[in-house]
């Protein structure tokens, strides 16, 4: 068995549990490695039975943020919100005019942007910050911020529902200088995460 699906194995089921126990800088540049110990809650044993331990590696790392101790779930995903500003193309969001009601504007942009991003990112992330949101949709029209571009196609709609005029504008992101693929992956531990170009699993010792 692939030790990757191995290691969500080992995690998988209510009474399964993950230790993450080290993360530490690789000596390969952009490299993360995680120590992962699977564990069981057996009954009539006071701790958590150590099952196996795992190396994770991060290639490529762009961004993490990792809690040492116990977790609940790991996923390696494709496909997430925190993935949204490293796989889509970068757009600028602009408006034009000024709304009847400023604060119901402002309470509607900021529900959709949580409805883009959950727990994951928060304003004023992407968001125009030379001046408070308030003031700056008071002002006539200007630059939104500058965003991934699916948010922008999620905030432009209720921009427009209070009256407003919208453009986007974006730009296709290309490949690295090696005509590599800029797209990235993440493996969450529960709230923590690891943002890379790819993961790579082996066992710690024997298994």
């Amino acid at each position: 068995m692939p030790r990757t699906q191995q290691l969500l194995d080992d995690l998988a089921g209510d009474t399964h549990f993950g230790v993450l126990i080290m993360a530490q800088l690789d000596a390969v540049p952009e490299t993360l490695q995680l120590i992962v110990a699977a564990a069981e809650e057996v009954p009539g044993q006071p701790a958590l039975v150590d099952r196996r331990r795992y190396v994770v590696r991060a290639i490529g790392v762009a961004e993490h943020n990792l809690s040492l101790g116990l977790f609940g779930s790991i996923r390696i995903l494709d496909e997430h919100p925190l993935l949204l500003a490293y796989n889509s193309d970068p757009a600028g969001l602009f408006f034009r005019g000024t709304p009847d009601d400023t604060s119901a504007l402002f309470i509607d942009l900021m529900q959709a942007y949580a409805s883009a991003f959950g727990p994951w990112r928060h304003p004023p992330q992407y968001l125009n910050t030379s001046k408070p949101l308030l003031s700056l949709l008071q002002g006539g029209g200007d630059l939104l911020g500058q965003m991934p571009l699916p948010l922008a196609h999620t905030l432009a709609p209720v921009l427009e529902s209070h009256g407003l005029e919208t453009r986007i504008l974006s730009e296709a992101q290309s490949d690295d200088e090696h005509g590599r693929s800029r797209k990235r992956k993440v493996l969450l531990l529960d709230e923590s995460y690891v943002i890379a170009f790819d993961f790579s699993v082996e066992f710690l010792g024997k298994a």
